[in-house]
């Protein structure tokens, strides 16, 4: 008789693991369901944003909305990309892993929360709350580096130390007075911190990623993020045809913004991008540029949902206005795909030898005679 085929056990849950760095050279290296469900979580922030941003550009407050909508999407990007290069070097899956996990996802949500509050009154408070809780949870992962990995514990306690040193710095600066010259300033003093913490901290011993996995978690939630925007312009077209508004400019502008979002998309997913994260400096400046690409394509979904409004007279600015509503985020994103990956391609293929060829001046040498 034959013998029954046999099946590998299934792998138990664990409650806690030493947290210690993943191989760089990890074989099938995929993003996770719990990375997943936290894009989707964040992804809610990214929503609101854009909902503000749609709500100034159709008021005709350009300035407002274009002044804060940078500055919130900064809090959105960073805390969310603080995570993904985090798990993208540990990752031990057990189950405190997964719970401090879940600290961050609620933070997310406060930050979501908050952006309505940024954009309409200028209060900042909730979505800085937000914003301290996923990070002090991430101040716990580092100091599980910390006590696992001896060879990065310097580095992971600068980082730990550094995020917290900055978190009292983003509540300090909730206490300054409203308005120029405190706001804009405080804000930049802080954000700038922020971006040079990594370069300082990865001294002792750079974190290193795993290069295909960190680029598909920035190709998912570019993904994700283009999702909002249709969603955002499909909600527009169907609260025009709810007010009974003529069809055929709406299902142009429909049409133009479906090849415009697939065309974005195109362009991203177009060359392989896996080369850019080989090593730690340059993987973290390509994310670093990662910002004006989600922030781009969030501020998409919000113009075409301007023009929309244009189309059907609920905006209070002109056509050119509206135009730009669209063509603006447009640009800056193709700005940034051709500098992050369509330049940084060629430059490597113009590097890379290729079959050698016989010169045209060459002589050819003479054909064999049959035997």
């Amino acid at each position: 008789m034959s013998q029954p085929a046999s099946h590998p056990p299934a792998p138990s849950r664990t409650w806690y693991r030493p947290m210690v760095a993943r191989p760089t050279d990890e074989p099938y290296r995929r993003v996770t369901p719990l990375e997943l469900l936290f894009d989707l979580c964040f992804v809610a922030a990214v929503r609101q944003a854009a909902d503000r941003l749609h709500h100034n550009l159709g008021e005709a407050d350009i300035g407002h909305g274009i002044g804060l909508y940078p500055a919130v999407f900064f809090a959105i990007w960073w805390a969310w990309m603080n995570f993904t290069t985090f798990a993208s070097a540990y990752d031990p899956e057990d189950d405190v892993y997964r719970l401090t996990t879940l600290v961050q996802i609620a933070g997310a949500l406060v930050i979501a929360g908050g952006v309505p509050r940024a954009f309409d009154h200028g209060d900042f408070s909730v979505s800085t709350y937000g914003y301290v809780i996923m990070r002090l949870a991430m101040v716990g992962q580092w100091l599980r580096v910390a006590h696992s990995d001896p060879e990065r514990r310097a580095t992971a306690l600068r980082y730990a130390v550094g995020i917290i040193v900055l978190q009292a710095a983003w509540i300090a600066r909730l206490a300054l007075p409203d308005g120029w010259p405190w706001l804009l300033p405080g804000f930049l003093a802080v954000a700038v911190a922020e971006l040079l913490l990594p370069f300082w901290a990865r001294r002792p011993a750079p974190i290193i990623w795993h290069p295909r996995h960190i680029t598909e978690r920035y190709g998912l939630f570019t993904i994700i993020v283009l999702g909002e925007s249709v969603l955002a312009a499909s909600l527009a077209v169907q609260t025009a045809f709810d007010r009974g508004t003529k069809a055929s400019p709406l299902l142009s502008t429909a049409g133009a913004g479906i090849v415009i979002v697939f065309a974005v998309w195109w362009l991203y997913f177009d060359r392989p991008v896996e080369h850019l994260a080989t090593t730690p400096r340059v993987a973290l400046l390509w994310g670093y540029g990662q910002y004006l690409i989600f922030a781009s394509a969030a501020a998409l979904g919000a113009g075409l949902a301007v023009d929309v409004d244009y189309q059907t007279g609920a905006a209070h600015l002109g056509r050119v206005a509206a135009g730009y509503s669209v063509a603006a985020p447009v640009a800056i994103y193709l700005i940034a795909v051709w500098t992050l990956h369509i330049r940084p391609y060629e430059q490597l293929k113009m590097t890379v030898p290729g079959p050698r060829r016989r010169s045209c001046s060459s002589p050819r040498s003479p054909p064999r005679r049959p035997a």
